[in-house]
């Protein structure tokens, strides 16, 4: 005895089987199921990226010895730097470029003895400071590569001050525009753009690119008939303010 089986009625059929003859529900796992579509977005190329700046300068390593001949004299308008000899009579092969080394610190009471140690060593430097510019270029390098604003402000002031801070110096760095400008090119146009309101902090010089456009200014002016063609080699954007 044999009976007829009945296949799936019309409403099982509709609910999406994977044969004609298969009950409601059936799969299989042939099926291609939905793919989530994501938005895909512009990648970022990472050029204002803060860079790793570990607290491993020449400056500090040598400060916690007691190798340097400063202290901090305390006053009540502010803290300066108190120097235990005469600074015309310091080795400027020695102690400058660590100074530079510190320009990168952030941490107190790094970051003030290495700033202001380095002021005071290129105000009295003179004729010592044009020898020891090839081992200031690699601290300079390096500080400018963390791509950090506060840092690059300070070395931006240090590089004005470096430049006027004796003869034949701008021309001194002129070979050594590859090293230090890569980084100015990429901060030039971060200016502060407020429309007619007042910006109070420019009259501290804190202004990225205002302060970048001074420094290249400065270079170009006292770096001799070359400077200019070498900027614009590696500053496009760049126009004279000697030949315009």
């Amino acid at each position: 005895y044999t009976s007829k089986v009945n296949g799936p009625a019309n409403f099982q059929r509709a609910r999406n089987p994977a044969h004609e003859d298969s009950p409601g529900g059936a799969c299989t796992s042939l099926a291609v199921g939905k793919k989530e579509v994501r938005e895909v977005k512009a990648p970022v190329s990472g050029a204002f990226k803060v860079r790793g700046n570990p607290p491993n300068t020449e400056f500090r390593r040598f400060y916690e010895r007691g190798d340097l001949p400063i202290a901090i004299e305390h006053r009540g308008v502010g803290n300066r730097i108190q120097w235990k000899v005469d600074i015309e009579k310091l080795d400027y092969h020695h102690y400058l470029p660590i100074f530079f080394d510190g320009l990168r610190e952030k941490e107190e009471p790094y970051r003030f003895l290495a700033v202001q140690g380095t002021f005071d060593m290129l105000e009295h430097g003179g004729s010592k400071i044009l020898p020891v510019i090839p081992q200031l270029i690699i601290p300079i390098k390096t500080a400018l590569n963390t791509r950090e604003p506060g840092v690059i402000v300070i070395v931006l002031k240090v590089l004005q001050a470096l430049v006027v801070s004796g003869e034949m110096i701008g021309e001194a760095l002129v070979p050594y525009y590859r090293q230090i400008l890569p980084v100015l090119n990429i901060f030039k146009n971060r200016n502060v753009n407020v429309g007619d309101t007042i910006v109070y902090n420019q009259r501290k010089r804190m202004i990225l690119g205002d302060l970048i456009q001074e420094t290249l200014e400065l270079l170009e002016t006292h770096g001799g008939e070359d400077a200019f063609i070498n900027i614009k080699y590696m500053i496009p954007t760049y126009e004279s303010c000697v030949l315009n």
